[in-house]
């Protein structure tokens, strides 16, 4: 493990605090990405030496983001990458999204997910989220099984309550936890965050720079499409995306002081936060991979940090809206 590397749980495997999500890549809430371009941003993303790569068998109606990963590991040493996929969700006609954690339909899930990747096993599996049908025990039964078929190495959780996540481990060891978080929805350091650094569970999270909010280059007249899933988050729309912008002008100033991009002070920011353990932002093309990659070269000052804290503090409660 080398001095940046941190590590994920118990299992013995160490990441690094920057991973690349792959939802972007699926091109299925954003228009016109192309499979070329999706493997050349993964690609990019394990040159620059981000190698935690987070997909999931939904992430594209036909595995889009699993088969763009496959195509940029070709001829790469299989433990160069480490591969993190989720099991439990899946698209039925008319792109109606269905939780499904029973045992057979996760083995069958990982089964195609490990097909497309081309692979025979994953470095981390979680189950994407909990299935109201299913007690989550019997889900986590079967990700323990395929753990000892040799089909992933590591277990975790997506889209979890505190509640859930233990009973969860009841039936399994949980290795990580996955979540989403950034300066503006920070639920998560009131129990989720303490609760699994005290149990050594490796917390990973998701949305750091919320959808491109916290990027700093959107402009107050911006209205998302239909065809854009922002347009159904409250944080995008109305008062609540002006107050959001204002926010992220305290952002822009001290990235200014300190030469820095503001994304690179959102993810660095993000990644020094106690408790979290690889930070996963989403990028759809090599240049936007290079930007974020530099951020951890960002080093905060406490002028930063108390402005970054204000200025939460002035913004107060944000409408959020649930991933999944």
């Amino acid at each position: 493990m080398n001095a940046s590397s941190r590590p994920l749980g118990a299992g013995g495997l160490s990441v690094g605090p920057l991973g690349l999500g792959c939802w972007p890549l699926a091109g299925m809430t954003r228009e016109g990405i192309t499979p070329e371009m999706a493997t050349a941003t993964v690609a990019a993303a394990i040159d620059a030496g981000i190698s935690h790569l987070d997909t999931a068998y939904c992430y594209g109606a036909s595995g889009e983001s699993e088969k763009a990963i496959a195509a940029a590991i070709v001829g790469r040493r299989r433990d160069s990458v480490l591969l993190a996929g989720k099991c439990g969700i899946h698209w039925e006609p008319g792109r109606k999204q269905c939780l499904d954690g029973s045992p057979a339909r996760i083995r069958l899930e990982v089964t195609e997910s490990l097909r497309r990747l081309g692979t025979d096993h994953l470095d981390l599996l979680y189950l994407h989220a909990p299935d109201p049908q299913v007690p989550i025990g019997e889900s986590a039964g079967e990700l323990e099984r395929l753990r000892a078929a040799g089909m992933t190495r590591l277990i975790g959780f997506s889209n979890v309550t505190l509640q859930q996540l233990r009973a969860a481990g009841s039936a399994c060891q949980i290795d990580a936890c996955q979540l989403p978080y950034n300066m503006l929805q920070r639920e998560i350091e009131n129990d989720m965050l303490p609760w699994c650094q005290k149990e050594g569970i490796a917390m990973i999270v998701y949305w750091p720079l919320m959808k491109g909010l916290l990027a700093g280059g959107m402009p107050r007249d911006r209205v998302f499409p239909t065809s854009d899933s922002r347009h159904k988050y409250p944080m995008f729309n109305g008062l609540e995306f002006q107050r959001n912008l204002d926010f992220v002008e305290v952002l822009r100033t001290e990235a200014a002081r300190l030469a820095c991009s503001i994304p690179n002070l959102v993810l660095a920011w993000t990644a020094e936060q106690p408790g979290v353990t690889s930070v996963l932002f989403g990028a759809t093309s090599p240049e936007q991979v290079h930007t974020n990659a530099t951020a951890l070269v960002s080093r905060l000052d406490t002028e930063a940090r108390e402005a970054i804290r204000a200025a939460i503090i002035t913004r107060g409660p944000v409408a959020g809206r649930r991933a999944v």
